[in-house]
């Protein structure tokens, strides 16, 4: 008990208990807080679907018919049809013949990681017996989401780390890997840092190494691809190598997680996976939203023309201010600011003029990491863009020392309000 206080009271004094912002709606980007209109620049509700009057009356036709919620496993009574039809739905867009609902993406990681290589010792128990002794090695990129590494941990596996997208370095430690199965894990698009891992020179690799390619495509599922397919779609590749894992609480606007593969795999998992079978699934309201969201993403393409228009349009203001953008491959532009006390700094200074940019510090990244992550949205105006931008001009870091310009109390005004107009403090 004491400890617990001791630990608590110690983290606060470091100024490491976080404070959350407690607000009155969700960003679509808009969003309200403390009272006053806030407009998201972090939001993963990329293309505005969690509003969508389609997605709210789907959800209230499940409501409807199924009532709140699914309190059965889908292994005992609660296996509805809908929930076999949205699987259908998915593993269709990843290319596979089979996906598998989860409650959440990070629950599916969690699940599948962490049994996929424990399918043996369960076919153990109905008299199953190896023709040969095998071992099991993961091979995870170093800046892998926290749910890739503990489900990777929870699995009691061997877990390599790689060099964040060396694939030099990967090919070397399959190289020098004895285990019999291999698995590579990678996120599609890294969380924060915005990137996207290369998936046909992975598979290239795994190609060369008899491995598996497992990746998390959370921020790519509905944003990548010509027709928002995803990594797979963007790339334009599929093989009987890869396993799909995908969330539906980022684009598609809902909540879940999925994993899709081939179908082999998908019914082992059915079995094996506590995270599938001893617990309940998504609600049914969310499986009708969900599904709609997939039509929707189809059927108003200038959503997602919308989010890259407004991709490239920061990506362009921002040229020329002396911030360094750690990606520009996707929606996630984080801009990197280094010193961790500064980074919560200009957090702040942008929360006050009615911007809100998540401030990601340690231990999310490393130390001396710290970057605002902007995250760009179908929703968001030029306007909106260019008063994000114009802060960002206007606190710009001197590089010599480290330190913001100040032009808080004469340049800006207070409470988001300018007197004088941000085209005059631009002077």
């Amino acid at each position: 008990m004491k400890e617990f206080q001791e630990i608590a009271r110690w983290l606060e004094n470091r100024g490491a208990i976080h404070s959350i912002p407690r607000v009155e709606t969700l960003p679509a980007p808009k969003f309200m807080m403390n009272g006053v209109e806030h407009v998201s620049f972090s939001t993963n509700n990329y293309l505005g679907l969690a509003s969508h009057p389609r997605m709210i009356a789907k959800a209230r036709e499940g409501l409807e018919r199924y009532g709140v919620g699914n309190c059965e496993s889908r292994l005992l009574g609660g296996d509805l049809e809908i929930y076999d039809a949205l699987e259908r739905k998915l593993a269709e867009a990843k290319g596979k013949d089979c996906a598998l609902l989860f409650a959440t993406g990070y629950l599916t990681n969690l699940g599948v990681l962490s049994s996929l290589v424990k399918t043996a010792q369960f076919a153990r128990i109905y008299g199953y017996r190896a023709k040969a002794r095998h071992s099991y090695a993961f091979f995870s990129d170093e800046f892998n989401h926290v749910s890739i590494r503990e489900g990777i941990r929870l699995s009691g596996a061997d877990r390599l780390s790689f060099r964040h997208l060396d694939l030099n370095h990967l090919d070397s430690l399959l190289k020098a890997s004895e285990a019999s199965t291999k698995i590579i894990v990678t996120d599609g698009v890294f969380s924060q840092d915005g990137d996207i891992a290369p998936l046909p020179e992975l598979l290239q690799v795994a190609e060369r190494h008899d491995a598996m390619v497992y990746v998390d495509d959370a921020h790519g599922t509905g944003v990548l691809g010509a027709s928002g397919g995803g990594i797979t779609e963007h790339f334009g590749v599929s093989s009987e190598r890869l396993i799909c894992m995908g969330t539906l609480s980022k684009a598609y606007g809902a909540i879940g997680g999925f994993v899709a593969t081939d179908r082999h795999i998908g019914e082992i998992l059915r079995l094996t996976c506590s995270a599938y079978g001893f617990t309940s699934t998504l609600p049914p309201d969310q499986v009708y939203a969900v599904s709609e969201a997939m039509d929707i993403v189809k059927d108003e393409p200038e959503r997602r023309r919308r989010l890259w228009e407004n991709q490239r349009y920061f990506v362009e203001s921002m040229a020329g201010l002396p911030y360094r953008l750690v990606s520009t491959a996707t929606p996630i532009v984080p801009v990197l600011i280094g010193d961790e006390v500064l980074t919560g700094r200009l957090s702040d200074l942008l929360q006050a003029e009615g911007l809100h940019v998540d401030s990601v510090k340690f231990p999310a990244v490393a130390k001396n990491q710290g970057r605002l992550r902007v995250i760009l949205n179908a929703g968001h105006t030029r306007e909106q863009i260019d008063r994000l931008v114009a802060v960002f001009r206007v606190r710009a870091i001197a590089p010599s020392c480290h330190e913001f310009e100040d032009f808080s109390a004469e340049r800006i005004g207070s409470g988001g309000q300018h007197p004088r107009g941000l085209d005059t403090a631009l002077a």
